[in-house]
């Protein structure tokens, strides 16, 4: 078989030099006008069209009808006049900033219509739904039109490296904040987010982004709940899905592996903090003198949120010397909680409050040197490590019925988790 081939490729070379070349060969050139059918008549459908130009933004803090409507590129003197007249109009520029615009206009820059997306006017529909207001010129004249529309949620991807701290590598990754507090609250009793963060570590998210008219919306972070996420820290794997048995419960993050990540206590009754003072033996800044610190004592400015760590029932709203204004919480089975030093409560007694709900705020009220938290956990009346007792709390597992449709959520996360992942490859190397 070689000879054979061999021999092909001889003759193939005794061939080559025969061949004509391509230089010495006449040339001409030929020139012919291409008509296209209809031509004309396109050229006249588009000379009768006006042309039409878009533009969008956000609503700033002390915008006016005159410097927004210039921001967006609009010279129309008598939609300005309508907007500072009409009272639907007006909703624009009263209120919170960060409304979204969007404009249409004519080649000479009059408006043409404008629409604008913000939260929903009726109270009890904000979060999920948005108010549309929509300005046209009709007949000569402006009209607007108030309409009231369901939020859509639509899934995004996104991951990060942690450089210096979660937030600027969330900020990096162009992550609304909320999803860095959900991190947060997801992994915080497996990760102290005060000192067990390592330069390196990674993380990857799904999540749902809020749209209003398929558009991100600007409010709120514009994010809604993570669906699945992956962080790494210092070497150690960690994964979450969002999962809800049918309706069968309100929902919550496990494990990959089915174990509940939400443990009957969380980790920290703040989302972000630092421990000042642990359970120990300490100088007491007051008495002056060494006592043994009965709980945890958080820093941080005041009135930042504190939450409930668990499931209970307020048992204390009020004033007691020493913790100033203090809530005590039951959560069943002898144990309760305390949080001291608050600036305001918002509970009252007998209540029921869910875990990570807002209970008050940080404040300096009673025997303390500085805002922070003073935070106690009690046993049947004994004073318990806080920090230990979270570690230590036991987590929720799957029922096996719920495990096949589980395990089927968590396949498709795994897809999605390593598809962000790579979206934070590619930033890589684009840098």
């Amino acid at each position: 078989m070689l000879a054979v081939l061999t021999s092909f490729a001889v003759t193939a070379f005794g061939i080559a030099p025969f061949a004509p070349d391509a230089a010495l060969l006449p040339q001409r050139l030929v020139t012919e006008e291409l008509r296209i059918p209809g031509l004309e008549q396109q050229l006249g459908y588009l000379a009768e069209r006006s042309i039409e130009l878009n533009r969008s933004d956000l609503t700033r803090a002390g915008d006016t009808a005159d410097n927004l409507l210039s921001r967006l590129g609009v010279s129309d003197p008598g939609a300005a006049a309508f907007m500072r007249t009409d009272r639907d109009a007006r909703r624009l520029l009263d209120g919170h900033a960060g409304k979204m615009v969007q404009v249409r206009t004519a080649a000479d820059g009059t408006l043409t219509e404008l629409v604008a997306r913000f939260p929903a006017l009726d109270a009890n529909r904000i979060g999920s739904h948005f108010t549309r207001l929509t300005l046209a010129r009709s007949n000569g004249r402006f009209l607007t039109k108030l309409e009231t529309a369901a939020l859509v949620p639509q899934v995004r991807l996104g991951s990060g490296t942690v450089r210096s701290s979660l937030w600027s590598a969330t900020d990096d990754a162009k992550l609304p904040d909320a999803i860095a507090s959900q991190l947060i609250d997801i992994f915080s009793g497996d990760i102290d987010f005060h000192r067990q963060l390592r330069k390196g570590d990674t993380f990857s998210v799904v999540f749902e982004t809020l749209t209003a008219d398929d558009q991100a919306i600007a409010w709120n972070g514009g994010s809604g709940r993570i669906v699945a996420a992956e962080f790494i820290n210092n070497g150690r794997t960690l994964q979450a899905l969002w999962f809800q048995d049918s309706g069968k419960s309100k929902g919550g993050y496990f494990g990959f592996d089915g174990v509940s990540r939400r443990r009957s206590f969380l980790a920290s009754p703040m989302e972000f903090s630092r421990i000042t003072s642990g359970f120990a033996m300490r100088f007491h800044p007051i008495l002056q003198s060494w006592r043994a610190h009965h709980g945890v004592d958080y820093g941080a400015p005041v009135g930042t949120s504190v939450r409930s760590v668990s499931d209970g029932v307020v048992e204390l709203a009020g004033q007691q010397t020493g913790y100033g204004n203090v809530v005590q919480l039951s959560h069943g089975n002898g144990k309760s909680t305390v949080y001291a030093h608050l600036s305001r409560i918002d509970v009252r007694k007998g209540q029921r409050v869910d875990q990570g709900q807002r209970i008050g705020a940080v404040g300096a009220t009673g025997w303390a040197t500085g805002p922070h938290l003073h935070f106690e956990f009690r046993v049947n009346g004994q004073y318990q490590d806080p920090v230990r007792v979270a570690r230590e709390s036991e987590s929720l597992v799957l029922e096996a019925a719920a495990r096949p449709r589980f395990h089927q959520l968590a396949a498709a996360a795994q897809s999605q988790l390593s598809a962000a992942e790579s979206l934070s490859g590619f930033r890589g190397d684009a840098e």
